[in-house]
């Protein structure tokens, strides 16, 4: 039972990785508690139900420009910086299901041309709020192993962890239109001058929100054998009606990745995982009309490590995209940096 509580929770909150502009507006970070199910002694405290929050910051650099996914100048240096910190509450009741719920708040910086002139300026505030509800769908480990020390004069009998564990997290949860959604009016001002530069960032690249409630629906999966693990993580958006006569398209997102545990004490946990993630949207909807230059198809690749000790939890992450095919002109990704930190109280 001690092993099971500390595997589920680390179910629970195994984090997830997504990629491209949708999950700019997503957002939905889930933080990792435990970077796996510690070394289980009687010495240990068992963290069961109960309250966690976590820290995370996501930044993303956009300064490539693609034609129907091939690489053109840039003779503007249009690029877009966006950070979004997610602040996370959430409540473990018991050993199948937990809540979350996630706040983002999104600093963009941007450069683009605007006719002959260049704008460049910053957005931020509030993002769309989500709350999330997790739940254990399946759960296996292999038997437990005692050994026994000494202390003082009498023989005390030690649990280890199981070798092997697995076990999938069914995600579902609602994504609240909290975020500003006045730079989608831009959509409706849009004009092409002859001879000026064309610009990839516009209203719906800059918007804090979507102005739609939106279904959340995922999976996580992992697996562990001693020190090698392997996680994964599927993601769907289902995406309501937009506000301003504009609606983001469903986006699907996906990670996963081979990982090993450098250090795996009693009380520290060090490792490193390659994860490789990717998305797929479809374009988005103005006026009823297809907005061409909103679709997008990547993949990214790169190191997380992950560590834990006590009731604290980190990681860091770093991805480089591999292949990014996007429809008519857009600014792309040129990396990802990912991190947060975790506590259960």
């Amino acid at each position: 039972m001690k092993i099971l509580r500390r595997l589920l929770l680390f179910a629970f909150t195994a984090a997830s990785l997504t990629s491209g502009r949708a999950c700019d507006l997503c957002g939905c970070y889930t933080p990792q508690l435990n970077a796996m199910p510690q070394m289980e002694t009687t010495a240990i405290p068992l963290w069961g139900a109960g309250w966690y929050g976590a820290v995370a910051e996501q930044f993303t650099r956009f300064g490539t420009v693609q034609i129907d996914g091939r690489e053109v100048s840039n003779p503007t240096g249009q690029y877009e910086g966006s950070s979004i910190t997610q602040l996370v509450a959430g409540y473990s009741i018991n050993d199948r299901f937990a809540f979350q719920l996630n706040i983002p708040i999104i600093y963009r910086e941007f450069k683009r041309p605007e006719g002959f002139a260049i704008d460049q300026g910053t957005v931020s505030g509030l993002g769309d709020v989500s709350l999330l509800l997790k739940t254990v769908a399946f759960h296996y480990s292999s038997p437990v192993y005692r050994t026994f020390e000494i202390e003082g004069k009498n023989p005390v009998a030690i649990e280890h962890e199981p070798d092997f564990t697995a076990s999938a997290v069914l995600l579902t949860g609602i994504k609240f239109p909290t975020g500003d959604t006045s730079r989608l009016k831009e959509e409706f001002h849009e004009i092409n001058v002859p001879g000026a530069p064309p610009s990839g960032i516009h209203g719906h690249d800059l918007t804090l929100g979507t102005g739609s409630y939106d279904g959340i629906f995922g999976e996580q999966n992992s697996l562990r054998y001693r020190n090698v693990f392997f996680e994964t993580n599927v993601q769907f958006t289902l995406r309501g009606d937009g506000a301003h006569q504009y609606h983001f398209a469903n986006d699907l997102t996906w990670s996963g990745g081979p990982g090993y545990y450098l250090v795996r004490s009693r009380d520290t946990i060090l490792g490193l995982q390659f994860v490789l993630s990717g998305e797929y949207k479809d374009v988005d909807r103005f006026r009823g009309k297809r907005a061409e230059d909103t679709g997008i198809t990547s993949v990214f690749m790169g190191p997380r490590v992950v560590i834990s000790r006590g009731r604290f939890s980190a990681e860091i992450a770093a991805e480089l995209p591999v292949s990014i095919d996007n429809t008519a002109f857009q600014v792309v990704p040129d990396y990802r940096l990912r991190g947060g930190i975790s506590i259960h109280f």
